[in-house]
C-alpha cells in the first residue's frame, strides 16, 4: 500500500513540477524550489533550493528522508548560508510533517521550507536595510547638527550662564583697574602743572623766571626813555 501512494504522490508532483523535478531512483528524487526575494530584480535569476526527498518503504506513515542543498555552481546568497542554515530550515517544516502523517506531504513540506526560506531570507534582509536606515539617520542628525548647534537645556543653559557672568566679571574689573590708572595718570599730570614755589626753585626755575621778569621791566624802560626825548 506504501509504494503505490509512493508512485501516486510521484506523478502528481512531476505535473506540478514538470521542469523542477529530477529523479535519482525509484524512491528518490530532486526538487528545485525557486526562492522569491523582496527587491528581487525580475530579470535576475532567483535563488534557489534544492530540496532532495527519499522514500522509506512506510512512507507515508513515516516521514521522508529530506535533505537540502544548494544547485551546482549556484551564486552565493548573502542571506542565506549552508550548511548552517540548512538545520533552522528542516526543523522549521517538523509541525507540518508530524501534521500529515499517514497521507501524502511532499507538496506541502515544498510550500513550508519555500516559506521559511524566505521569511529568513526576508528577515536578514530588513536587518541590514534597519542598519543602513540608523546609519543614514545618524548621518542626517549630524548634518544637521552644524546648522542647528546643540540642543539647549537646563543644565547647558545654566553652565553657559555662569561662565557668561564670570567672563562680564572679569572684564568689568579690567575696565575698572584701567579706568583707575588712567584717573592717577591724570592726577599726576594735573599735579605737575601746580608745582609750588619751593618744587620750582628746587627744579631750577626760579631764577630763570626772574631773570626773564628782569629783562622785561628793564626793556619797557628803556622804551619810555626814548618816547620820552
Amino acid at each position: 500500500m506504501g509504494r503505490e501512494e509512493q508512485i501516486e504522490e510521484r506523478e502528481v508532483l512531476d505535473s506540478i513540477f514538470p521542469d523542477e523535478i529530477t529523479d535519482i531512483s525509484e524512491t528518490s528524487y530532486r526538487v528545485s524550489i525557486a526562492l522569491e526575494v523582496p527587491g528581487q530584480d525580475e530579470e535576475v535569476e532567483p535563488p534557489t533550493l534544492i530540496l532532495t526527498v527519499a522514500y522509506p518503504e512506510s512512507y507515508p506513515d513515516v516521514a521522508p528522508n529530506l535533505d537540502i542543498t544548494f544547485p551546482p555552481n549556484a551564486p552565493r546568497m548573502p542571506q542565506l548560508s549552508l550548511p548552517e542554515d540548512k538545520p533552522h530550515l528542516l526543523s522549521s517544516i517538523d509541525e507540518t510533517m508530524t501534521e500529515s502523517m499517514g497521507q501524502a506531504m511532499v507538496f506541502t513540506l515544498i510550500s513550508a521550507l519555500k516559506e521559511s526560506a524566505e521569511l529568513l531570507i526576508g528577515t536578514r534582509l530588513n536587518k541590514v536595510q534597519a542598519e543602513r536606515d540608523e546609519e543614514a539617520a545618524k548621518a542626517e542628525e549630524a548634518e544637521n547638527a552644524k546648522f542647528h548647534g546643540e540642543a539647549v537645556t537646563r543644565e547647558s543653559f545654566l553652565a553657559w550662564r555662569a561662565k557668561f557672568r564670570d567672563e562680564m566679571g572679569m572684564e568689568e574689573e579690567e575696565r575698572r583697574r584701567r579706568a583707575e590708572e588712567e584717573g592717577k595718570t591724570k592726577k599726576v599730570r594735573i599735579e605737575e602743572g601746580k608745582m609750588s614755589g619751593r618744587e620750582l626753585w628746587e627744579k631750577g626755575l626760579v631764577g630763570k623766571v626772574e631773570e626773564e621778569d628782569g629783562e622785561e621791566d628793564a626793556l619797557k624802560g628803556v622804551q619810555g626813555l626814548k618816547v620820552g626825548d
